[in-house]
Order: structure tokens, then sequence, then C-alpha cells
């Protein structure tokens, strides 16, 4: 990917030298100093721990400012996507950042329908695993697993076959998701059923038994869908910048999303949302109130932590929260059901929002708040929840290692570091110690 560099530069003073450095500027305006020489002309290197402040890449897949709380991918505003839009639009919207014409769509959604079973061996690898298993763990394992069913599948692959290794992802992982949680409950895998769409698959192979008939309910199933395509990609989160940093190794997609897996795991990243779910349940049960919760949440010394609020990169309202808030009424009305977890919830917010300590220090809901509660009315148990936050985040990771592996310039990610232990000191033998 060529660098849009400008003929503006950064002047970078050393001692008592003067260093001119490029400036790149990104499509809607953003400027970079570019450092790449840094080291080679000075022997300095920069420091920036969590890398808050580094740009590893130029990518056009999707634009977030967060000072704005704007979400765009490819250009394309997240509200109008998340209204007019489906996953699997989205899905190769961000593959080949533009949106399909009617018919490369139908093609790809049936390219994804061909592709939904899994290996009849690779079924029995369930089986070895313990039931008890957290499904991220299972879901990270079976996802490396297919490296060795599709071996193949090379980082230095034509694009015909990265693509085909791309809709094999696509269309198995729901399959291996609904099949952790199959595994730790004990009940028979279900084999997905073709004439059904991307999400009613998805609760078909959860929730069926081959005991009854099962049809998965259409506005459950529109949820979902909302809810994958507001998780489908979000720059370079930890997650993503995983998947990047192991195909910069040219390590297959397979094993690259493996890892994006487990580094979405972690609950500082796609383990919030189950945070926030526990988080209310502990108001509920402890007959605490809302109020009486953020008060302590105030106090250092109380322990109590606000889940769901603020975020790392928006420093504005998050518009995939403001987008679900809606989604949580208009869901709970249409499934008939009452949800108090969304009143706390609710009085939560409307705290957060008028009391002078959140608000000077941004604390706004973002993504996660709502969708634990959403999930929670479909149905979906708590373990799950990050596994479909791994389901929605799969088209930006397939989409930022593609990207990587196309650009020309791509190199192996090899961060710095900033000595801090002993100087040089002599071996003393064990004896003598």
């Amino acid at each position: 990917m060529s660098q849009q560099t400008t003929k503006k530069t950064a002047k970078l003073t050393i001692g008592d030298r003067e260093l001119e450095l490029p400036l790149i500027e990104g499509s809607e305006g953003e400027l970079a100093i570019d450092i790449t020489s840094l080291r080679a002309l000075t022997g300095v290197i920069t420091y920036d721990p969590g890398f808050a402040n580094t740009a590893s890449c130029l990518s056009r897949i999707t634009f977030l400012d967060g000072e704005k709380g704007i979400l765009r991918y490819a250009g394309y505003p997240i509200e109008q996507l998340a209204q007019q839009s489906t996953f699997l639009e989205v899905s190769r919207l961000l593959i080949h950042q533009e949106l399909p014409s009617q018919q490369e769509l139908r093609d790809f959604e049936a390219e994804i329908e061909r592709h939904t079973m899994l290996h009849e061996d690779l079924k029995r690898f369930f089986g070895s695993l313990p039931k008890a298993g957290h499904p991220m763990a299972i879901c990270a394992a079976t996802a490396g697993a297919l490296s060795t069913f599709y071996q193949d599948v090379k980082f230095d692959d034509p694009a015909e076959q990265r693509w085909s290794a791309a809709v094999r992802l696509l269309a198995k992982m729901p399959t291996i998701a609904a099949y952790s949680f199959k595994h730790s409950k004990g009940q028979p895998f279900m084999y997905p059923r073709n004439e059904l769409n991307y999400c009613e698959n998805i609760l078909h192979m959860m929730f069926s038994t081959p005991c009854e008939p099962y049809e998965p309910d259409p506005v459950v199933a529109k949820a979902l869908d909302l809810l994958l395509i507001l998780h489908a990609d979000h720059e370079q989160n930890c997650s993503t910048s995983t998947v990047r940093t192991v195909g910069s190794s040219q390590a297959n997609l397979f094993a690259s999303v493996s890892a994006g897996i487990s580094a979405l795991w972690g609950q500082r990243h796609g383990g919030a949302n189950q945070k926030v779910i526990e988080m209310l349940i502990s108001i509920l049960e402890g007959k605490r109130t809302a109020k009486e919760f953020m008060k302590l949440a105030k106090k250092k010394d109380s322990k109590v932590r606000l889940m769901g609020f603020g975020h790392r990169v928006y420093k504005n309202h998050d518009p995939r929260a403001r987008i679900l808030k809606k989604a949580c009424d208009d869901v709970l009305e249409r499934l008939g059901t009452r949800n108090p977890l969304l009143d706390i919830a609710k009085e939560l917010e409307e705290i957060a929002l008028e009391d002078d300590y959140f608000v000077e220090r941004k604390l706004y809901p973002n993504v996660d708040f709502y969708s634990g509660i959403i999930y929670q009315a479909l149905d979906i148990p708590i373990g799950m929840f990050t596994v479909f936050f791994a389901l929605g985040r799969l088209p930006g990771w397939i989409s930022q290692w593609l990207e990587f592996n196309r650009d020309p310039t791509n190199r192996i990610t090899r961060p710095r570091q900033v000595y801090t232990g002993s100087t040089e000191r002599d071996y003393v033998p064990v004896s003598q110690r």
C-alpha cells in the first residue's frame, strides 16, 4: 500500500541536532510522522506503551474518530449499515472495501452456504476437550486445527486461494461456535441447514435438537445480525493487531485468526460485555440501588468497578452504543419480554450522564454496555457472549490479514524496547554465590 506522503515535515530536535521527518496524510486528514528512518539516522527510538499513538499500518478498511464518535466501514457510516445492510454484505464490504452488486452478494452467500459443514474428523476433535472448557478456548483451538485439514493454505497463496480460505473460515466459524456450546451441554451436534440465512443457521445449530422441530425466531436472528455488524471491525484494536502481527510472520489465515480469538478472550477486550452483565446481576441480587453502586464506583478503595463505560479510543459517545440502546428497547418489545437488568442499565447511564465525576472523565456507555443485555434477551448464555463477539469480528480480522498480505511493503512486526535491567556483570559460579 503506497504512502500518502505530504510536502509537510515535522522537526525533531535531539541535543544540538535538528531532523526533518516526513508527514503522511490519511484520506480523512489525519497526520502521522513517518519515523521509519529515525533509528538509522539518530540511533534514537520512540517510547509508546500500548502503541496508543503509533500507527502500525496504512489501511483502507475502517475509519474511526474517537473524538467525534465516528465509525465508518470503507467510508460507509455504521449507522447506515446497521439500519440497511446485512452481516454477510458487510463482511464482503470489509474484504473488498466496496459494496457488492446484487449478483456478487448472491454468489458470496452461495459460497458461504457450500462450506458451512465441518469435516467429520474435526467434529471428533471436540470430544477430546473438557466439557467445562471455556467456549473461547475451544474456538481458538478449533480454528487453529483447521490448518491441519486445509494444509494447502499458505501465507503466500495466490489471491483465489486466500479468498477460498476466507470463505471457509466465515462459513465454518458459526458451526464451530455452535458445536463448542453443544459440547459443553453434552447435546448432539446439529448439522447446518443451508436454506437458513447466516444468523438463523447459528441459532438452529445452537438451540435445536433431533427430538423436535425448531425454527429460528426472525426477530432474534435480525437482532443477532445487527450485533455482528456492529462488531465487524474496529481499526487496530488488540485482537486485530494480533492477527496482523501473527500474519506478519507469514502464518496462515487460520493460525492468525486463532491468535486473534485468544486476544479477544481477555476481559479488557471482548470479555467486557460479560462483565457488564455480571455487574448488573450483582446490583440486582445484592439489593443495592444503582445510585449506591455509582457512589461506590467513584471511590478508589471500594473495589467496585463500573463496567461498560468509557473506551480506549472513543472520547465521545460510542456510535455503536447509541444504535444498541434503541435496539434493546425494540428487541425486548418485539419479544414481549421485560428485563430488569435493562432498567438498571438505563438508570446507571442516566446517573453517569448527569454526574460531573463521570462527565469530566468522558465515561460514556460503550458497545459492551448494551450488547450483553441483548445477548441475554436472545437467550445466549453468558459464556458465549465473547464467542459471538468473535463471530462478529471475524470479517474484520480476515480483511486486515488479507490487506497486510497484499501490501508489497509489509514487514514482520518487531517492536523495539528500552532496556532497564542490570548493566554488564560477570558470571559467578553457583558454588560461590
